[in-house]
């Protein structure tokens, strides 16, 4: 009998333990709000799914009487464009400076800079960010960019560094140039690595929007769960968590289903 460190879970069993604790968790929160509602009926903790779907339909269904708006698409709107625009940024910038990373004048100056960044914590730097560039989109992104880039270009930093010298030797004996080096050799090691990196960000991203929403806008998820808790509206907070969730985890599907299309020789350390 093999070991049980060696047993693998056949597809039945394997999608049965994959949404066991799931269920369980749901099953949990089900009781728990029974039980605060049959003792309270006016209980705002623990709302019933009965009491968030009607929740669900006011504010994606139901015209907005103020501003005639679905409050629940106009905020998944805005804050998947602010997400969107910050990750696309910082994609763009960690790749140039990865590939600068190769070469040892730009490596040198730029290796210490960005660890050093790393280190400043983002949400710190927000009050900076809202006086320098105000309370518009653009400190918004930046925040996001500022948050995740440097941790993006240390990773690919990482990934120059495992490329064989072997391999850019050979490069450079067949006749090719730096700049050629770079396209042909470095770019294709680097742009799986940044997707793999961009699914890894993906939660600090997150954060830092919904903080950033929170602080100073007008809409947007994180700008609706902190506008309606001061009035404990649960019924309201966790399915929009909920979605943040759901948001999330599709896009995270998204970037490593890319990855697997166009790079399908990639195999990151670590499993799938």
């Amino acid at each position: 009998m093999p070991r049980l460190m060696n047993r693998h879970p056949g597809r039945p069993l394997r999608l049965g333990l994959i949404l066991l604790p799931f269920a369980i968790l749901l099953l949990l929160y089900l009781f728990s709000s029974q039980a605060r509602l049959a003792e309270n009926p006016n209980d705002k903790l623990l709302p019933s799914f009965s009491q968030m779907s009607e929740a669900v339909e006011r504010m994606a269904f139901t015209e907005d009487r103020r501003s005639g708006a679905y409050l629940w698409w106009d905020d998944s709107a805005a804050s998947l464009k602010r997400l969107g625009s910050g990750l696309a940024i910082s994609a763009a910038i960690s790749l140039v400076l990865g590939l600068a990373m190769l070469i040892p004048l730009l490596r040198t100056p730029l290796s210490p800079l960005v660890t050093v960044i790393s280190m400043i914590p983002p949400l710190a730097i927000l009050p900076i960010l809202f006086i320098v560039m105000g309370l518009g989109e653009l400190s918004k992104v930046m925040l996001i960019v500022i948050g995740i880039t440097p941790v993006l270009i240390r990773d690919l930093q990482q990934r120059v560094a495992e490329i064989p010298a072997e391999l850019l030797i050979k490069a450079q004996t067949l006749g090719a140039n730096s700049w050629q080096v770079l396209i042909r050799v470095v770019l294709p090691q680097l742009l799986p690595r940044l997707l793999q990196g961009l699914c890894l960000a993906l939660g600090p991203a997150w954060l830092f929007l919904i903080a950033a929403e929170a602080i100073a806008s007008t809409e947007g998820l994180g700008y609706r769960i902190f506008l309606v808790r001061r009035y404990l509206a649960m019924d309201v907070i966790l399915p929009y968590v909920a979605w943040i969730t759901l948001l999330a985890f599709c896009m995270d599907r998204l970037l490593k289903g890319a990855c697997r299309l166009l790079f399908p020789w990639f195999e990151p350390k670590g499993g799938h």
